[in-house]
């Protein structure tokens, strides 16, 4: 491979970004502002790889494949009704594209297993999932095809939270060490940062779907006014009369992303002085919660009656990815002497 044919690969890739979801439920209101939001926005000014990470799935869920199966689709259509465009960004499903397996296993050759096992996530999601057995070489290995379904695309950017950053990092280190060995030709993608949106769960807790404590995307207002009605708000505010601290609050967050900020203030005011009550905070916010899900969920809807969309989506992508893809095994194996 000539060094033309490298720095044109890499011009190619400085303005694009690569990420993925794992199929492992229905998505929620969190998934949304910490996630979705932003890869919409980033769909409009880079090019946009998003995958279905239905392989990273089977490192937790390797004894209940089917179910993975299952949620592809749903999830897709999330993807969408959130506003991701096939048109601008290309959506694909890993397992698809095969040329994922044969980079993660050139990789897996050269990265050191001290890399892996002081991988910050790995001993923590082991605690976290304490009751499945997450003592294998594909979970020891998760951070391998994580760094393979970044740089098979050669991106610059990486959208991800801050607690994420490490992983990105080891990324780097990767692609680091092949341009070491064989010499420089993957690109090391830097971390493009999400900003954080907090979006506790009903319950006070971190919203999860294991605390089954979410506001999902597709849930109709008829099973969420229930739910909203009976969120948590300030603990300390025992009385109607008793005046609340918005900041303490469970359910103010929520004002932040979805309610206009005039009448954010007016509800820190009213909280405070004890002039607006729980139940009024939760029914202005049960009404922005339907004017935030109605469009949604009426694109979902129109997805719903036509189910042949979503699988032609999944494989417009694949072409589209694939044909990147192979261009980076091919390119990589030539630089390897294989």
């Amino acid at each position: 491979m000539t060094a033309h044919t490298t720095e044109s690969l890499a011009h190619a890739a400085n303005n694009r970004a690569v990420s993925g979801m794992r199929p492992t439920g229905a998505l929620h209101i969190g998934h949304y502002f910490g996630v979705l939001k932003n890869w919409v926005a980033m769909q409009e000014t880079m090019q946009t790889y998003f995958f279905v990470a239905d392989w990273h799935a089977l490192t937790s869920e390797y004894e209940n494949p089917a179910r993975i199966k299952e949620f592809i689709p749903e999830m897709v259509k999330d993807w969408l009704v959130a506003g991701l465009d096939p048109e601008r960004s290309v959506i694909f499903r890993q397992s698809d594209v095969k040329e994922h397996a044969e980079l993660h296993l050139l990789l897996s050759m050269l990265t050191p297993v001290s890399w892996l096992e002081r991988c910050p996530t790995y001993k923590e999601m082991q605690q976290q999932l304490a009751e499945k057995d997450l003592s294998t070489y594909g979970f020891l290995g998760y951070p391998v095809l994580m760094t393979t379904d970044i740089i098979m695309y050669r991106p610059r950017w990486v959208p991800v939270g801050q607690d994420q950053v490490p992983h990105v990092e080891m990324t780097r280190e990767i692609a680091r060490r092949f341009n070491h060995l064989y010499g420089h030709f993957f690109p090391e993608p830097e971390a493009h940062l999400t900003p954080s949106a907090k979006c506790p769960g009903l319950d006070g807790r971190k919203m999860s779907k294991s605390y089954n404590n979410t506001i999902q995307l597709r849930e109709g207002m008829d099973t969420l006014a229930p739910k909203i009605k009976g969120m948590l708000t300030d603990t300390a505010r025992v009385r109607r009369a008793d005046p609340g601290e918005p900041k303490n609050c469970n359910l103010y967050p929520y004002h932040e992303l979805l309610t206009e900020k005039d009448v954010c203030a007016e509800i820190q005011s009213g909280c405070r002085s004890a002039a607006l009550g729980c139940v009024d905070c939760k029914k202005i916010l049960l009404e922005r919660l339907g004017l935030f899900l109605a469009p949604m969920q009426e694109r979902r809807a129109h997805l719903d009656e036509n189910p042949a969309y979503v699988r032609e989506v999944l494989e417009a992508g694949r072409e589209r990815a694939q044909a990147e893809a192979q261009k980076t095994l091919h390119h990589a194996r030539e630089m390897m002497g294989l």
